[in-house]
């Protein structure tokens, strides 16, 4: 029998043992867009709907390891970079990447919440602006991320443009300033520039409660597009409708916020 050719993505992220967010929702969106999902795992966390009670990280050597295991033996199309959790952890995976054979990398920088809670540390920050934006070929920020990024405040549209421009002088080849915490006629409203191309991309907000593991998702389907094949700006395009479908079917499971319906099409009618 004649093997299947398959595009192949690779995921460095923290587990959600929820199953909404992260390495789960990473690789059920990469099946999703039949593209192979391999995986290095950067920590563990104890987590449900309503939060997470638990983080472990893993040894910098461990999730070196795991990528070495995988580009070692395969062609890997694209990376989504997540959760690195720890300077120590950056820096190991910038050094790794800047040296192994991988296609495009996606970069969800974690940084701060949806909520506005900052997730890493000072001297994290510093090294994953440093270290990991030069590899970037499309960073994916929050609205919080961009602000800490550009050091500004971002409330308007001409805001998100102006952050855009800013965070892609660090580096990055392209930036997609993501408008999910803003408000009003703003929210859905993401901002990409390239450096010569800025341009809005717009999709109609659904209201839902469950929307766990929405940036990671988005991460996972550029990812998963540019494995494919697809243009940059094609692939932001593509994913943002894989995303905005899958907030339509999202599921309620647990008591807090579920995660969104990464296999729709599966959902009984």
């Amino acid at each position: 029998m004649t093997p299947f050719p398959v595009a192949i993505a690779l995921t460095i992220a923290g587990s959600d043992s929820g199953g909404g967010a992260g390495i789960q929702a990473d690789l059920r969106t990469f099946s999703f867009h039949r593209v192979h999902g391999t995986s290095a795992l950067t920590a563990v966390t104890a987590q449900n709907t309503r939060g997470v009670t638990r983080v472990d990280l893993l040894p910098p050597e461990s999730v070196t390891a795991q990528v070495a295991a995988v580009a070692s033996d395969m062609r890997v199309d694209a990376v989504k970079v997540g959760m690195l959790a720890h300077r120590g952890i950056i820096e190991a995976v910038a050094e790794q990447l800047a040296h192994v054979p991988v296609g495009p990398v996606v970069v969800d920088p974690v940084m701060v919440s949806r909520a506005g809670s900052q997730l890493l540390d000072d001297a994290a920050v510093t090294s994953l602006r440093a270290r990991m934006l030069p590899l970037a070929a499309i960073l994916t920020p929050n609205r919080h991320e961009a602000r800490l990024l550009a050091g500004m405040d971002i409330e308007t549209l001409e805001d998100m443009r102006e952050a855009a421009r800013r965070i892609h002088a660090l580096g990055p080849r392209a930036v997609l300033v993501k408008g999910g915490g803003m408000q009003g006629a703003l929210r859905g409203t993401d901002v990409w520039f390239d450096g010569t191309h800025l341009e809005t991309l717009a999709v109609e907000p659904v209201e839902t409660p469950n929307t766990h593991g929405t940036g990671c998702t988005l991460s996972a389907a550029i990812a998963a597009r540019l494995a494919l094949g697809s243009a940059p700006l094609e692939a932001v395009r593509l994913a943002k409708t894989y995303v905005t479908a899958a907030l339509r079917y999202p599921l309620a499971v647990g008591h807090g916020n579920g995660p969104i319906g990464h296999f729709f099409p599966l959902n009984p009618s």
